[in-house]
């Protein structure tokens, strides 16, 4: 066999293995899907607790299309089942790339992995049980004379999966500073530097992704801010054991 189709073999073989993980994903998801489907509107009146603890007595959310009271809570339990299978998604990812990862690259991934999946289940309940209450509470209590609240749940929907989606992605700061500093694309030391721009852009995406309110996006900030300085720790311990190793290797 000529070394050009051998390559054409082995790139043929990666897809498969690719497509097998692909799918071995998509079958977690709808086995999660199918054990919650029958849960779909509790879930949503979950979801929705932070908003109808803080409505007025005499108010309720609606409906403003024909089937949103059907197809509104089948999305939220789509959206849920991926956020349940997470883990086992990162799972066939890891085993994708596990086999052409060095020894010392899998001892960092696979924490990295386990880690990400709780940073961003973190950031969903900080979201959920922190900032919903506190903005719900804030948009009630500012509503004009005269104005019945009476949130559209297609839209509430929409409005809290940005947030969930927001929220779960600041949170992997400490990863994306790790993996920064591990590639070489920076150093802690140059991190810290760079503070004062940090603190600008941690505004500047919270006020990109979440709604436009003070609030959340202080709400945000914040967080990004302490994560960062996290992530900066953690580096550093990583930074400081890739130096020793590599000094040890020199002698």
């Amino acid at each position: 066999m000529s070394s050009a189709a051998k390559q054409n073999y082995t790139l043929f073989d990666h897809l498969l293995e690719l497509r097998t993980r692909l799918l071995h994903a998509v079958l977690g998801v709808l086995v999660v899907f199918c054990s919650l489907v029958y849960f779909t509107q509790d879930i949503y009146q979950y979801v929705a607790q932070p908003l109808l603890a803080v409505m007025p007595a005499d108010t309720q959310m609606i409906a403003t299309d024909v089937a949103s009271p059907f197809f509104t809570p089948f999305k939220l339990t789509i959206v849920i089942s991926v956020f349940v299978a997470m883990p086992y998604i990162l799972y066939q990812l890891w085993s994708f790339i596990a086999p052409g990862l060095y020894k010392n690259e899998k001892r960092l991934i696979a924490p990295l992995m386990f880690g990400s999946t709780l940073l961003f289940y973190g950031g969903i309940a900080f979201a959920y049980y922190v900032v919903f209450p506190i903005v719900f509470a804030f948009f009630s209590s500012v509503a004009p004379e005269g104005v019945t609240i009476a949130t559209d749940i297609s839209s509430y929907l929409d409005f809290v999966l940005k947030l969930f989606f927001a929220f779960g992605v600041a949170f992997e700061i400490p990863i994306a500073i790790i993996l920064m500093c591990w590639t070489g694309v920076t150093t802690p030391d140059s991190l810290r530097t760079k503070r004062p721009y940090i603190v600008v852009g941690a505004f500047v995406i919270g006020m990109l992704l979440t709604p436009p309110d003070i609030i959340s996006q202080t709400m945000l900030a914040v967080p990004m801010l302490l994560l960062f300085e996290v992530g900066i720790i953690i580096a550093s311990l990583y930074y400081r054991a890739d130096e020793e190793s590599e000094s040890k290797e020199k002698q």
